[in-house]
């Protein structure tokens, strides 16, 4: 098998085989890997222009994929596979004159949420059969893995039509119980929005929308969800108050009660995330977790989104979780250190407050 491996594959089956979570082609430094959110040189010796670009070609034509895209807009997302050994997540793109990529290795299968620390309460919410969920927080939060694993218990639980519009396509989910249709934003739909509308012909049960970046796909969505689908979908945005003030804010003035109201009856859940390396070099995840009672839909509705964070950390018998409960857990079962708690809490002085007593 090795043999029969391009010389790019052989490179990303090691990166694989090593641990690696990302993989750095950039000209002037090694080929570096991410492992355990530490650096480590993959190969001596510093990468030449020349390097990048022959790498950068090979992994086009590893994944059978032009390079237009890249040439003309001066990046480009997409997946590829290497065969009986992982999938990988590629961002090549230009920089200082000379082509680069970062590659982010996903692996085949759908990891087990137990073994991510996904909280039960959050695959709880696949229960549901309409309305919005919103998985937020910061690019390379875990949100991608969090909203696989959701869609897999979906798909193995009950019966379905599942629509995902992602880009790129990062876990493959095979058909269980459910029929998944993955389709793959600038390869299989121009966009987003396009996708999300095409989408609604498609009688779908339940649609995953990679990311709501405009006003115009946030308002298909909650069409969508308004219409009787469960929709779930990302923003890069950190906890339930600024996710929801960043749909509402996307909207025109006049506009922006409706929305309220359109939020309030059909949010289900909000769930934030973030990554801390803990004291191991171990990435840690920890959570926010909102899910929509009558209190935080009188909250949305009367635009007091400031009062959710007091909301949630008064509801935990209601299975929510609130971020700095969240962090706090993992300092005191020694698992991320005091300066990584206070950078990352919500309420930073009651962080220092709450730590420093311990």
């Amino acid at each position: 098998m090795e043999n029969k491996l391009s010389g790019i594959a052989k490179k990303l089956k090691t990166a694989w085989e090593r641990g690696a979570t990302d993989i750095f082609i950039v000209a002037g430094a090694p080929m570096t890997l991410k492992i355990d959110g530490a650096f480590a040189d993959f190969e001596e010796g510093k990468l030449g222009a020349g390097d990048t670009r022959r790498l950068i070609e090979e992994l086009y034509r590893e994944a059978g994929r032009s390079m237009d895209a890249l040439t003309e807009n001066g990046d480009d997302d997409f997946s590829m596979s290497v065969s009986a050994v992982a999938r990988y997540r590629v961002n090549a793109y230009k920089q200082r004159g000379s082509l680069a990529a970062v590659i982010r290795v996903i692996g085949f299968g759908i990891p087990d949420y137990r073994e991510m620390d996904v909280p039960e309460i959050v695959m709880e919410q696949t229960a549901r059969t309409s309305g919005l969920i919103l998985v937020t927080g910061p690019a390379g939060g875990g949100k991608s893995t969090t909203l696989a694993c959701m869609i897999d218990r979906i798909n193995s639980t009950r019966e379905g039509h599942i629509v995902t519009l992602e880009e790129p396509i990062e876990y493959l989910h095979r058909d269980k119980k459910c029929i998944v249709s993955q389709r793959e934003i600038c390869m299989d739909s121009d966009s987003f929005l396009t996708g999300l509308r095409a989408c609604m012909r498609q009688d779908p049960d339940v649609i995953l929308l990679g990311e709501m970046r405009d006003r115009e796909t946030m308002s298909t969505a909650l069409t969508a969800a308004e219409t009787g689908h469960l929709v779930l979908s990302t923003l890069h945005t950190l906890g339930a108050a600024n996710s929801i003030d960043r749909i509402v804010d996307a909207f025109p003035e006049g506009q922006q009660s409706q929305v309220r109201a359109q939020l309030a009856m059909l949010l289900r859940a909000v769930v934030s995330q973030q990554l801390i390396k803990g004291v191991g070099g171990k990435n840690i995840p920890v959570f926010e977790v909102m899910v929509v009672n009558d209190a935080v839909r009188n909250i949305i509705r009367e635009r007091k989104t400031h009062q959710l964070d007091g909301v949630i950390r008064s509801s935990s018998s209601e299975g929510m979780i609130s971020m700095d409960v969240s962090i706090l857990q993992r300092f005191t079962a020694g698992e991320i250190s005091r300066e990584s708690a206070v950078a990352h809490a919500i309420n930073t002085e009651q962080m220092i407050k709450r730590t420093s007593s311990m």
